[in-house]
């Protein structure tokens, strides 16, 4: 068995995911993907505080509880795929890198988030970060969250390679994967990379 870390980044309604395998001075993708968090059938589950601003107090708690229940299942069964692919492969997935925003911690209250435009996009990408950990937390994978401001400097630590070295060597491994290989990609690969040195 091969070792592997998954590197997700999260955006509202989806997330990118790339799987990094092999020895930490020489990692390879093994996997990229879309997942998705949203239901399309269920109205307003891409942005669910926006869906629920404006409404009655309890109508808004029953639309965000209906979202978060069925992202999370989303998140589940998709990263079940990701793992069951993986083991059939010879790949055993020791953690996750998870890309985190830079911004305050969000008020407790929901209607406090509701009151605020600002804080009910925070809480959108709140919500899909905690789906993430959520899934990987149930299959017992670990999960190393990474600031993205320093996310270079901490991939950089974790590999004793040089940020310039570490740039080039993920796009790198972009080129020969072909497209996409987009910001998102680049940067759930160094959330991998971080957690397999580390491991």
């Amino acid at each position: 068995m091969s070792r592997v870390a998954l590197g997700l980044r999260a955006h509202s309604g989806w997330a990118a995911l790339v799987a990094l395998a092999g020895p930490p001075a020489a990692p390879t993708v093994v996997d990229r993907r879309r997942i998705e968090l949203a239901d399309a059938a269920i109205e307003g589950a891409k942005q669910p505080y926006h869906e629920a601003e404006g409404k009655k107090p309890k109508e808004a708690e029953r639309i965000i509880a209906r979202c978060i229940d069925s992202s999370r299942r989303l998140a589940r069964e998709a990263l079940w795929a990701v793992l069951v692919e993986l083991r059939q492969r010879s790949h055993e997935v020791l953690g996750c890198g998870l890309l985190l925003a830079s911004g305050r911690a969000l008020p407790g209250d929901v209607h406090a988030i509701l009151a605020s435009h600002a804080l009910i996009h925070a809480a959108e990408g709140e919500m899909y970060r905690d789906v993430l950990v959520r899934a990987s937390e149930h299959f017992s994978l670990r999960v190393t969250g990474v600031r993205e401001r320093d996310l270079l400097a901490r991939a950089a630590e974790a590999t004793g390679r040089p940020a310039p070295e570490l740039q080039r060597r993920v796009a790198e491994m972009g080129r020969s994967l072909g497209p996409p290989w987009r910001q998102d990609e680049k940067l759930a690969t160094l959330a991998a990379w971080t957690v397999l040195a580390q491991a």
